[in-house]
Order: C-alpha cells, then structure tokens, then sequence
C-alpha cells in the first residue's frame, strides 16, 4: 500500500511514453492539447480511495534549449488515511511543441523522510542527456528520437488510431532512472467506459510487459483513451498478484474541444 501511489503514476507514465517517433526536430501536428488544459485523477486500491493525480499543461510556453516548449507539470500524492505515507511526487518536462520531444526533464520524489530532486537536460542533436542529482552530474548517450515518462503521454494523443490493426504493437525507447527501456503497447480495439460524466467511447491500449512479480500476467495494466479529438486517458486498471488497482478522471477543464459523453 505504502508505494501504490508512485507505481500507478509510474505505470501510468511508461504506459503513455511507449510510441514511436521519426527524425530529430521532424514536425509533428498537434491537434489534440492546448496549454493551460487540466485534468485529475482518483486512484484506488479495490473499492478504497488512496491518493489522487493531477496533469497539467502551463498556459505559459517556454524556451528550453532554444526550442519553444510546453510546460508539462504530472503531480501524484496519497489521501485520507493512506497519506500517513505522505507520498507528494512531481513530475515534469518541457515538452517541445513542434517535434514533441522532452528538452528537459524533472522529478522530484518525497516519500515520509525520503527525499529525490533530479534534472535532464536532453540533447537530441547529439543523442544524449546531462543527468544532475545530488550535485553529481553524469552524462548518457541515447537512442534517437528518446522520450522521458511525461513526454510520450502527449505524442500518445497525437497519433492517429484509425490507421492502426487490433493488435498492432508500437514501441519507442524512454529514458528514466538512468535506464533506457524499448516499451511496447499493445491497440486492442476500441470500447466504451462509464463515468461519473457518463459514458465515452475509448480506444483500448495494452502495455507488453515482460515476466516479472510484481503484476499479475501479460495484460495486468489496461488503459483507455478518449476516441474523440481530446485523446485523454479516461481509466487505467492494474492486476497485481493480490488485488488490483485503477486510476479514473474526476475533473478537468481548457481542454482544446468538448468531450463526448453520453
């Protein structure tokens, strides 16, 4: 219970940076976000609300790396009686607004008494990063074209899902914690979702995930994004070997069109 806050907000996040991306600095069409856009998120274990979520995009835009950027801010914390673990994680990039790409990265992790700030400063030109914790810097070389855990979550509502087969498999290198990790997902059709807006047509995503102990096999995380113009994740649902877990939209607002629910 104490980490399941920061595993469905990292989840969340390696669910959506896992898509694949063209040339550095290559022009990708936008239609789907706007800054200023807001959504929240309630995250429960079974039927138990634990914590909450929060994605941001600022209304400013910024220059990083001489490259216009949104300001992306992803905030996760637990509530009620879970928040005696006092868990407030920060996420944030700034997200280029023509190729889509993270310039800079940062994370900042405060879990009880522990306590981590980092900062990436991407170079896509060269195909690398300048990783700063704890005043140490380190240096990385990495694939073309790499996404942090915030950024693939807006090149996600840029694609175009009519053009996908059900189970087609689309991949992209991410790079986070100092490792650099090929995710895949899996488009699994499409199908409706109930909310407390009402109900919503989404497109149904799969992450392939390897073997391992901690889910509760191949298809344990599900997520659904809006099959409208908005392209939002509505629900993420995780299977463990002991319970399950999901996180469901509670509230939004400037989003760049109407959702359709019904």
């Amino acid at each position: 219970m104490k980490y399941l806050v920061k595993i469905l907000m990292i989840c969340f996040l390696f669910v959506v940076s896992s898509f694949v991306l063209g040339d550095t600095y290559r022009f990708i069409p936008n239609t789907s976000f706007k800054a200023g856009e807001y959504f929240e998120y309630k995250v429960k274990y079974g039927i138990l609300p634990v914590g909450e979520a929060t994605v941001e995009v600022s209304p400013q835009l910024y220059s990083v790396n001489s490259r216009t950027c949104y300001r992306v801010n992803v905030f996760g914390r637990t509530t009620g009686l879970t928040d005696l673990f006092h868990i407030r994680n920060t996420y944030r990039t700034y997200l280029d607004t023509a190729a889509i790409l993270p310039q800079k990265f940062l994370m900042s992790l405060q879990e009880n008494n522990y306590k981590k700030d980092q900062v990436i400063v991407f170079d896509h030109a060269a195909n690398s990063a300048m990783r700063e914790q704890n005043n140490e810097k380190k240096a990385f070389n990495l694939p073309n074209n790499i996404h942090d855990v915030v950024s693939g979550y807006y090149f996600l509502r840029t694609l175009d899902y009519a053009k996908m087969r059900v189970g087609e498999t689309v991949t992209s290198p991410m790079f986070f914690d100092d490792q650099i990790y090929n995710m895949k997902v899996k488009y699994n059709g499409k199908g409706v979702v109930k909310t407390k807006f009402g109900k919503i047509d989404v497109i149904k995503l799969t992450p392939v995930l390897p073997q391992n102990e901690m889910f509760k096999g191949e298809d344990a995380i599900k997520i659904w994004v809006s099959d409208d113009k908005n392209r939002v994740p509505i629900r993420i649902e995780l299977e463990f070997p002991i319970g399950s877990a999901s996180m469901e939209i509670k509230g939004y607002k400037n989003t760049r069109y109407n959702f359709e629910w019904r």
